[in-house]
């Protein structure tokens, strides 16, 4: 009758593997978004860490060599009519293949720098040309603007999607504000920009992404509204003294937001769980009660 009256009480619980599986779902519907955005970020990392460690073995006379040349190149842009190169990137007529030769002197291990949103928490690998290759698996720098080096009348302007499935790129740029400071690093500088203007304009507005004489600015492009890319939203900012301590203090402050919202998704999972497994065992004692008062009774 032992034998018996556990088999009844196992009946009635049924089988745990059901359970089991719609929690191993759940939590794989919730942590997918968490973990791919580390996985992404990581490997952001690692291209990043990539181009430092390239530029920091280049001598200092190669730098400047390729830094000169680059200024040079953003100095032919002012020429009368050159600036009317400047098209929208994510235009199925501008989606070209290829290697952007004009970018050559700031390439290391395909890049030609990076950027850094503190706010965002995202340290993105910047390409020469916007090709669809390109906007897949980092930022594109937009073919006739200015390199990303800086100086008086020049405007740099570095592209990205939104909402791809294996990246975030710019899916979050629309959360910056006027006043955020975004960072873009080349082989021998850190340029950073204050935000200052953002727009929403149509594809063939290009006239918004020109050079404005005697500024020294960097607009950050992407397609909007999210999944219906009509338009284009333009974060731009204007070059202010970098200060290493600010980029490195941002940073900081990102990470100590990544870990809170870390630990405000899996407290309440781990809660679940917990719940689920004392109320397990708080059944599991009271079967064996309920057996052992009917054993006695026999």
């Amino acid at each position: 009758m032992n034998k018996q009256a556990k088999k009844q009480q196992n009946n009635k619980k049924g089988p745990i593997w059901p359970f089991i599986l719609l929690l191993v779902v759940g939590l794989g519907l919730l942590g997918y978004p968490l973990s791919t955005q580390a996985y992404n970020f990581w490997l952001s990392h690692q291209k990043v860490q990539s181009f430092q460690k390239a530029a920091n073995n280049l001598s200092s006379i190669e730098v400047k060599k390729r830094l000169r040349l680059a200024r040079a190149y953003n100095a032919s842009l002012l020429s009368p009519g050159q600036q009317s190169s400047v098209s929208d990137p994510f235009s199925k007529s501008e989606k070209k293949a290829g290697v952007a030769a004009y970018a050559k002197m700031l390439e290391l291990h395909e890049n030609i720098g990076y950027i850094d949103l503190p706010k965002l928490h995202q340290e993105l690998p910047i390409y020469a040309g916007t090709s669809e290759s390109v906007l897949q698996k980092g930022i594109g720098h937009l073919a006739g603007s200015s390199l990303p080096v800086g100086g008086k009348s020049t405007r740099a302007v570095l592209t990205g999607h939104r909402g791809l499935p294996n990246s975030r790129l710019f899916t979050d740029l629309p959360r910056l504000k006027k006043g955020d400071v975004f960072y873009v690093h080349n082989l021998g500088q850190v340029l950073a920009y204050k935000v200052y203007k953002i727009e929403v304009i149509k594809p063939t507005q290009v006239d918004k992404l020109k050079i404005v004489k005697g500024k020294d600015l960097c607009t950050l492009m992407t397609c909007t509204p999210y999944m219906i890319n009509t338009h284009r939203l333009l974060v731009t900012g204007y070059r202010i003294p970098y200060n290493p301590k600010s980029e490195k203090k941002a940073n900081e402050q990102s990470q100590n937001r990544l870990i809170w919202i870390a630990i405000a998704v899996l407290l309440p999972l781990l809660a679940i769980i917990i719940f689920f497994w004392h109320r397990r065992r708080r059944k599991k004692k009271q079967a064996g009660k309920q057996a052992g008062q009917a054993e006695k009774k026999e």
